[in-house]
């Protein structure tokens, strides 16, 4: 059986290291379990064809980087269309013919937030949207077709989307849940680093939606961080550090730095894959806040981010979404409610760092591994 990863993310935004390792996670995984596995990445024309060659060759780079050269098929759309077509898009990498040849035999599709749509869906034999964002996802299928009438089976990281505390807009589709994936043989346990800092990587401003209550909230880490704004001079121990997407004459970046934040370019420092576990590797753990809907609507979500966190040792603070209930006791996290909170639990990481960092990597092998995750998804 070939297992096809659908995702049409990673070509498109070759300066984010951290997206990229998203599908990275699962393609390794996939690998280790010794299973045929093709990543199918989308990429829709851009502004020419320079700047798609360009990324093109970034992409590559990676892949050859991970050792997943042969394994991968590059759809270029051109012109860029909603719906996906697959006689009239060219497939780099892997043939169009080799395509199909595994097409017509035994297979299943992963598909990452819904990347591949119809004509091109229906062509795969068995097909399993996999939600990396369960708060859009849920509230949009409301609204339009999202891939429900498409799949056969649907799986989020949403944990706690089928329990009574839960808010998100009612489903009709029978949801089965998985941890965010991270490759354990890939992020391994690091020494302490030497200087005490907490970070986080992100967009600042967030143009997605939600409706709530006849309003749609500020989805964005601007407005999610503003409660823990003045944790730096609350915890003055360690270093707070936010490598966040911003402008660099944005004046959000001299009002966090007034308030004693380190901003740096996440295209600076995580660049590529490598950068990123490396710059996650120089922080004594994460600390980060959510979405408020998130929190709001009880989502049971963790990141990808959180995860590779914990796999090289790092602890996680950040706010509860009702995820925490799914998790071993000692699991490496400090859910936290407001500064204090924070300020509390920067305090015994930084008090007990070598505890807790067991415990964070002890809990990314039992709980997140992407072969341990991707066995349950594909019921093998």
């Amino acid at each position: 059986m070939t297992v096809f990863l659908g995702c049409g993310f990673a070509a498109k935004y070759p300066e984010g290291g951290g997206n990229f390792s998203v599908p990275l996670q699962w393609m390794l995984g996939l690998r280790r379990l010794g299973l045929d596995a093709i990543w199918l990445e989308l990429l829709p024309e851009t502004t020419g064809q320079s700047e798609d060659e360009t990324r093109i060759r970034k992409f590559q780079r990676q892949l050859r980087a991970h050792g997943l050269q042969g394994r991968y098929c590059l759809l270029h759309q051109a012109p860029a269309n909603d719906a996906h077509d697959l006689g009239t898009m060219q497939c780099i990498g892997m043939s169009k013919r080799e395509l199909l040849e595994r097409l017509a035999g035994p297979n299943t599709l992963l598909n990452l937030s819904y990347s591949l749509h119809p004509p091109f869906l229906l062509q795969f034999e068995r097909r399993i949207f996999c939600d990396l964002d369960p708060s859009e996802i849920f509230f949009w299928m409301t609204k339009m077709e999202m891939g429900q009438s498409h799949h056969q089976e649907f799986w989020t990281i949403g944990l706690n989307v089928n329990a009574r505390d839960c808010r998100l807009p009612g489903s009709k589709l029978a949801w089965k849940t998985f941890y965010p994936l991270v490759d354990t043989k890939l992020l391994r346990p690091q020494p302490r680093p030497r200087i005490p800092k907490f970070t986080t990587i992100g967009q600042w401003y967030w143009g997605g939606g939600v409706e709530v209550e006849g309003e749609f909230p500020d989805l964005s880490k601007k407005f999610a961080f503003e409660p823990y704004l003045d944790l730096p001079s609350q915890a003055p121990e360690a270093r707070f550090e936010l490598a966040m997407n911003l402008n660099l004459d944005d004046p959000e970046i001299a009002r966090l730095r007034a308030r004693g934040w380190c901003v740096v370019s996440p295209h600076r420092v995580t660049r590529t894959p490598q950068a990123y576990r490396r710059y996650i590797a120089s922080a004594s753990g994460e600390f980060t806040a959510i979405k408020g809907v998130d929190v709001t609507w009880r989502t049971g979500w963790l990141s990808d981010r959180a995860a590779a966190f914990l796999a090289l040792g790092r602890p996680v603070i950040t706010e509860d979404t009702g995820a925490a209930k799914y998790l071993p006791r000692e699991n490496g996290f400090h859910f936290v409610g407001g500064l204090e909170e924070a300020r509390s639990a920067v305090k015994e990481v930084m008090a007990h760092w070598p505890r807790f960092s067991k415990q964070a990597r002890a809990c990314a092998v039992e709980v997140f591994d992407s072969a341990r995750n991707l066995r349950q998804i594909l019921g093998l």
